[in-house]
């Protein structure tokens, strides 16, 4: 059953809506579907499902690009309506005749509504009717050519006895043989007559056109060279002396050298009997605070290249007008088949860049889906006006929907009496542990007071790299040693971070992949227990198209394992090992294209300094140059 039918404008101006449903929507699918689809750039799927608790509904959409008008669809799920695409195509048509910019108020479209209402639903039950009708015909002329091919009796209506035929139903060539095999020795001796036996023609497609006993004399003739062979290397290797093996020395254990001290993190003096203070890190201002300005300079080299391009166009001889002229006087309307060549040469150019290709896909299907129907201005060409609108999707993607205000979180939790809580998670050999020292560093300089929580109780050495940041930026670290449940440890940081007064608690885990279930359940466990402010996704910039794999599995673990009804999923990204892509940034995109969260830091160098922010308009230049 249709649930409504909704018309307004990309503004979000409601322009009508079907009044004779009366149903009221549970939820909000139509804000839903503007938050996730319409925003995010993914106006190009086929349909959305709204599943909350209470209401599942599915939602089909359309667009008058021309007219900037959106044209949405609801109805329950559990119903395959066939006629809500043919609605709404004819809806488009007939009020884009009607809209007026000007007008407000389209009562009057009401009964206009109703009739191709019960179009549209007649003609899907005939559609329905006649797909029944197809398949009962194609089932009783299945049934008919069975009938008339056999009788009772086993022989074929008007090909003769099968019996007689030798089973194959070819009397040609007539009868079975002694050993079973139908027409074999027909066929053998026909290609005999004909000299086919052991020729070019006939070699390798008939077993019984071999030669056997030359055969055998090939095989004899290989074997016999086979052992001569063998003979000769068995002697040449005989007159060789074998190489002789190294034994291994056997380590003395009661005599050896004591071994230096290997833990660096708690330095001895020479008389081993106080310990020697750490030196406080201080490498200068980090990143973060630094704004990083983008420069023009390759903007105006690509305008000076563009421009020198369309000179040369210009003085070709032969075929210039013809392909200027569309761009002169406009087009008159865009269709998908004119989008299609420069929609394929983005895709490309987005895949060359590490974009997976799932998102270059649906991206291209976005923008596709905004341009359709849309008239070209003049002066103007197609490439130009798809690259155009390709950017503004980009800096929709990449721009945050939400503001995440670390520094202003942190003073709002510390008014009400409580450690701001960082969770950093993400797969193995990332550096979690490294950017999150580097994110310590940063707080520190905007004088936050800071502890670190080693919960990353699984990986050797993992507590003791923490605790040599610690000591190197003179901080608190909590730890419980190894094979602890870090559910626990972290749970006793934060207490320990409340009874000493520090603002933040940086938690580190343990790096697991995203098909690792028992540690995907613990990480799950981690958050649901101690309810974290910032989830912190830590990913690589060189992932490429496993980011995509990544980030939804991760999300889906944690969604699937929490005990929670609303779980806790991922905040925020932090993609590390930034300076090494050059430009390959497509990472980035694919992250927040897939989880919609934000990329809050990204990692730049070795020092603590190198740290900063995404920026937008450079990731999106280099993304579509």
């Amino acid at each position: 059953m249709l649930e409504q039918l909704l018309i307004f404008t990309r503004g979000g101006l409601i322009l009508w809506t079907c009044r004779e449903l009366g149903n009221a929507l549970k939820g909000s699918p139509i804000d839903t579907l503007i938050r996730s689809c319409l925003l995010e750039e993914r106006s190009g799927l086929a349909s959305f499902n709204y599943d909350v608790p209470g209401a599942n509904y599915t939602l089909k959409w359309t667009f008058h690009n021309d007219l900037g008008l959106v044209f949405v669809a609801v109805y329950q799920k559990i119903f395959h309506l066939l006629y809500v695409d043919d609605l709404l195509s004819m809806v488009k048509r007939e009020f884009s005749a009607v809209y007026d910019p000007c007008r407000m108020d389209y009562s009057d479209f009401d009964d206009v509504y109703r009739q191709l209402r019960l179009e549209a639903e007649a003609r899907a039950e005939e559609v329905k009717k006649s797909s029944k009708l197809g398949s009962r015909n194609i089932g009783k002329k299945q049934d008919n050519v069975q009938k008339t091919k056999y009788d009772q009796g086993g022989k074929r209506i008007g090909g003769g006895d099968l019996q007689n035929d030798g089973g194959d139903g070819d009397s040609g060539k007539g009868y079975k043989l002694e050993n079973g095999n139908v027409n074999g020795s027909s066929f053998v001796e026909e290609t005999k007559s004909k000299g086919g036996v052991n020729g070019k023609e006939n070699q390798g497609s008939n077993n019984e056109g071999f030669d056997r006993e030359k055969l055998k004399k090939i095989r004899s003739k290989g074997a016999k060279k086979n052992d001569t062979v063998a003979a000769t290397t068995t002697t040449k290797g005989s007159k060789a002396e074998p190489n002789k093996k190294a034994t291994k020395k056997n380590r003395v254990w009661g005599d050896a050298t004591p071994q230096a001290k290997l833990d660096y993190t708690d330095p001895v003096s020479e008389n081993g009997d106080k310990h020697v203070n750490v030196v406080p890190v201080n490498e200068g201002e980090s990143m973060m605070d630094k704004e990083e300005v983008f420069s023009s300079d390759d903007e105006d080299e690509e305008e000076a290249e563009q421009a020198g391009n369309s000179a040369k166009a210009k003085t070709k001889p032969k075929g210039w007008l013809s392909s200027i002229f569309p761009s002169i006087v406009g087009k008159a309307n865009l269709e998908r088949t004119d989008l299609e060549p420069a929609l394929k040469a983005l895709k490309d150019r987005l895949m060359t860049k590490n974009v997976a290709e799932e998102i270059a896909e649906k991206l291209c299907e976005s923008v596709a889906a905004s341009l359709e129907g849309k008239k070209l201005a003049s002066f103007t060409r197609i490439s130009s006006t798809v690259q155009a609108a390709m950017e503004d999707a980009l800096v929709r993607i990449l721009t945050p929907k939400r503001s995440i205000d670390i520094l202003r979180d942190v003073h709002a939790a510390k008014e009400q009496g409580k450690p701001y809580v960082v969770v950093f998670v993400g797969v193995n050999g990332v550096g979690k542990s490294t950017n999150l020292a580097k994110v310590a560093y940063w707080l520190l300089q905007h004088k936050v007071s800071v502890m670190m929580a080693a919960c990353d109780t699984f990986r050797s050495g993992a507590v003791e790299q923490l605790r040599t940041h610690a000591s190197r930026l003179q901080i608190p670290i909590f730890e419980k040693g190894y094979e602890k449940d870090p559910a626990v440890v972290a749970k006793e940081a934060i207490q320990e971070a409340s009874r000493n007064g520090s603002d933040v608690v940086l938690v580190d885990t343990a790096g697991r992949m995203q098909d690792n279930e028992p540690l995907m359940r613990a990480l799950s466990k981690l958050i649901y227990l101690n309810n974290p402010d910032l989830v912190l996704f830590v990913g690589e910039a060189l992932v490429g198209n496993d980011a995509v794999d990544q980030l939804s599995k991760f999300n889906q673990k944690l969604a699937d394992l929490s005990p929670s009804p609303n779980p806790r999923l991922i905040d925020g990204i932090l993609l590390t090992k930034f300076d090494t892509i050059d430009d390959k940034v497509g990472a980035a995109l694919s992250m927040v294209y897939i989880s919609g969260a934000p990329v809050m830091f990204v990692g730049c160098g070795q020092s603590y300094t190198d740290l900063k922010k995404l920026n937008v308009k450079s990731i999106v230049k280099t993304l579509l140059k």
